[in-house]
């Protein structure tokens, strides 16, 4: 019997499960919507909605454990500063999960995971810095090859 089994094990061993769970929060609150498989995004959302009621009370602990779940003081700096005044009137229901169909190969659901009313440039963070970074390539390749 599963009495008092307070979460899915995703098949992982505990370490795997606590470094897959870090990750998809710093991806989460990195870019405010994540695309994963349904029993995964179910997994995230509770402790996500833990984030931001952590972020919403600002002191020092809870700076501390925010840094400490998430490992990245970028991410809690954000979870402190942006996403915790963007949901101080909402009381709970940060994130809203949406099923995304089967994936291909193996047909598992698949869903995205995004916070309620997010900032749609999230997703673009890393997509300028790339492309600047090909440009610099092009110009280096073009400088090489007239010498």
């Amino acid at each position: 019997m599963r009495h008092g089994l307070a979460n899915k094990k995703l098949n992982r061993t505990s370490e795997h499960r606590k470094a897959l769970l870090k990750n998809m929060l710093n991806s989460l609150v990195k870019y405010e919507q994540i695309r994963t498989t349904l029993p995964k995004a179910k997994f995230l959302k509770p402790q996500a909605d833990k984030l931001i009621t952590l972020g919403k009370k600002d002191t020092l602990h809870n700076t501390k454990i925010l840094v400490s779940q998430l490992q990245d003081i970028n991410s809690a700096n954000k979870v402190k500063k942006t996403l915790s005044k963007r949901y101080e009137k909402r009381s709970g229901g940060y994130t809203r999960i949406i099923k995304a169909g089967f994936r291909y190969g193996d047909n598992a659901p698949m869903a995205i995971i995004e916070f309620v009313d997010r900032d749609i440039e999230a997703k673009k963070v890393d997509k300028k810095k790339k492309e600047t970074a090909k440009e610099e390539n092009k110009k280096e390749e073009k400088k090489a090859s007239t010498a």
